[in-house]
């Protein structure tokens, strides 16, 4: 490689170096950079506080599906069995899977706890 050093007051005050060289060490920099941003959110995915969504839910929600039914199907939860837990019926937990009503925040908080998710899931 070939370098430049500059010196000011006999000491090394810059040094000039091939673009390509900077490239290659700009991009490892990078790179390390990423390395550690990904071992902090396993870390915080393992610790459990890191927030994550499963793939199929978050497939089912892209493909139109309610939050609401999309994480009851994932957690296997039969309509009928969610909406006794909750305790409404199971035309008004299908009415706001389907879109046609809009649950109050009390409903959706209820709901979020017996899927066991916060509810911001469920927004």
């Amino acid at each position: 490689m070939n370098i430049q050093i500059i010196k000011k007051d006999g000491k090394p005050e810059w040094v000039v170096i091939p673009y390509s060289e900077y490239q290659k060490l700009h991009d490892a920099l990078e790179d390390a950079e990423d390395i550690k941003d990904i071992e902090k959110n396993v870390k915080a995915i393992q610790e459990g506080t890191e927030i994550t969504i499963p793939s199929e839910v978050t497939f089912a929600v892209l493909d139109g599906i309610s939050p609401v039914r999309a994480w009851r199907e994932h957690k296997q939860i039969r309509m009928n069995e969610l909406a006794k837990q909750v305790g409404i019926s199971s035309a008004y937990l299908s009415q706001i899977e389907t879109g046609k009503r809009n649950p109050t925040i009390d409903t959706l908080k209820a709901i979020a706890g017996e899927l066991n998710i916060e509810v911001e899931m469920l927004i």
